[in-house]
C-alpha cells in the first residue's frame, strides 16, 4: 500500500500535468464541477494548495488565505506555483504529526498532519481528472493511488450534507457492474466517470 507522502507528491503531479495542458482559450470551458468553470476550479484549486501549504506550515487558520474569486492574469502559471508550495509544505517527513488548522472544515478543532495530507490527496487526485475531462481528456491514475483514494471513498459517509450547497463532494453516483476501481472512486466521490462537456 502506498504510504500518504507517496500518495500526495502523485496526486499534485496528476494535478500539475492535467493543468499544463489547459491553453488560454479553453479556460471558460465547463466543469464537472457544476458552479464552476475552469477559471474558476483552477482558481479554487490554487487557494486550496496555499491554504494547505500554510496550514501544513503553521499559519491556516487566517481566513484570508482560503478566499476565492481573486483575479488571476494567468490562472495556468498561479496554480502550478501553487502546487510546488504545497508540494514542499507537505515533503518534511513530521508533517505527519503536526496539528493544522483548516477554518474551512473547522473552527473548533485542529487536524492532525495525516489527515490533512490525506484529504489534500483527495482533492488533488478528483480535480486533476476535473481539470482534465474540461479539456476533452481522460486521466489514468497509477493503480496504487487509486486504491488509496478508493479505499478513502468508501469511508466517506453518503450522508444528506453531500446533497447540500457547497458539499465538498455530491452524492454518491451509481456504480456500473464491472466497473473498473479507477471508475468506482469517481463514483464514490460523486463523480460520473462519462462526464463530458
Amino acid at each position: 500500500m502506498i504510504g500518504p507522502h507517496a500518495a500526495h507528491a502523485r496526486s499534485v503531479q496528476l494535478t500539475v500535468d492535467a493543468v499544463s495542458a489547459v491553453s488560454p482559450g479553453q479556460l471558460t470551458l465547463k466543469t464537472p464541477c457544476s458552479e464552476w468553470n475552469l477559471t474558476q476550479l483552477l482558481d479554487h484549486m490554487t487557494v486550496q494548495n496555499l491554504g494547505f501549504a500554510a496550514a501544513a506550515n503553521g499559519a491556516g487558520a487566517d481566513d484570508a488565505l482560503w478566499a476565492t474569486g481573486a483575479h488571476r492574469d494567468d490562472p495556468t502559471a498561479d496554480y502550478l506555483a501553487s502546487a510546488a508550495a504545497v508540494s514542499d509544505a507537505f515533503a518534511p517527513a513530521d508533517v505527519l504529526d503536526r496539528q493544522l488548522w483548516l477554518p474551512e472544515l473547522s473552527r473548533e478543532q485542529a487536524f492532525s498532519g495525516a489527515q490533512a495530507i490525506t484529504m489534500h490527496t483527495v482533492d488533488s487526485v478528483l480535480h486533476a481528472w476535473d481539470v482534465a475531462r474540461s479539456i476533452g481528456r481522460n486521466l489514468d491514475p497509477d493503480p496504487e493511488l487509486v486504491e488509496f483514494t478508493l479505499g478513502i471513498g468508501h469511508q466517506v459517509p453518503d450522508g444528506d450534507d453531500r446533497r447540500q450547497p457547497g458539499a465538498h463532494f455530491g452524492p454518491r453516483a451509481q456504480i456500473p457492474a464491472g466497473a473498473s476501481a479507477w471508475d468506482q472512486t469517481l463514483a464514490l466521490f460523486g463523480r460520473s466517470p462519462d462526464w463530458s462537456a
